[in-house]
């Protein structure tokens, strides 16, 4: 019980890698805010842990504006009465060769992925200055180091290790943690439901030391550990979930 009576929001939350951050986190005990934008999802998970022992509530919103996440914040601290994890997961693709791209493409994956993170970064931290205690995990990617086709989403991963350093800089003397974790391939429901999943599996495969897929609880396994006292001395790093491929 890692996080007995600790407090998390975790963003992205109703499905795929977000979900299965959050319940294994209401497993080991933490107070846990579930939020995305699909409210549907947001009530499902929430449920899920409510009906399995944990405590969760839900919050449908959008990361890319300040309005929602200053109301997640605050449905948060009315409900636990304080904050002591961050895990800006939440995040898009749209995989377009650069001349095709149009600005909204760009705008859209930088709002979400990297603004997102920015702003449930800016409304969390008062609260962690406060109490002198924080940890906040920003999923990056494997994909900061470029993908073709991928210029929007790689830029936003890539600001993404910039943020976290930097906060982990300026946030220090207050106790706060920031680190990344930057996944791989990943085996959500949305790869499944690729029309070249298999194919994109086979090639996952071929071209990663550990010959599988990454699964979602790789990565919550690796932002566990960044949210827990174990890594109480870690600060500004990036932990890649990738089955040893960086190229």
């Amino acid at each position: 019980m890692r996080f007995q009576d600790k407090v998390a929001i975790v963003t992205g939350s109703g499905k795929g890698i977000g979900k299965a951050i959050v319940q294994k986190m209401a497993l080991e005990g933490a107070l846990v805010t579930v939020t995305d934008l699909n409210k549907q999802t947001c009530e499902e998970t929430a449920m899920e842990i409510n009906q399995s022992g944990g405590k969760a509530i839900a919050v449908e919103g959008d990361v890319s504006k300040s309005e929602d996440v200053r109301r997640i914040v605050e449905e948060t601290i009315e409900a636990y009465g304080k904050i002591d994890i961050l895990v800006n997961n939440a995040g898009i693709v749209k995989d377009i060769r650069l001349e095709d791209m149009e600005e909204d493409d760009w705008d859209k994956v930088i709002d979400v992925c990297l603004k997102g993170a920015f702003l449930c970064a800016k409304y969390v931290s008062p609260y962690m200055n406060e109490q002198k205690y924080g940890k906040i995990i920003n999923i990056s990617s494997r994909a900061y180091l470029g993908n073709p086709g991928q210029a929007n989403y790689s830029s936003a991963k890539a600001g993404i290790i910039g943020l976290t350093r930097s906060l982990a800089k300026e946030l220090g003397k207050n106790n706060i943690n920031v680190n990344a974790v930057a996944p791989g391939l990943i085996e959500t429901d949305a790869v499944r439901n690729h029309p070249k999943y298999e194919k994109i599996k086979e090639l996952q495969k071929k071209d990663t030391p550990i010959k599988r897929i990454g699964l979602p609880d790789d990565v919550a396994n690796a932002v566990l550990f960044f949210a827990s006292d174990d890594a109480a001395y870690i600060s500004g790093d990036i932990l890649h979930v990738t089955g040893g491929r960086f190229g």
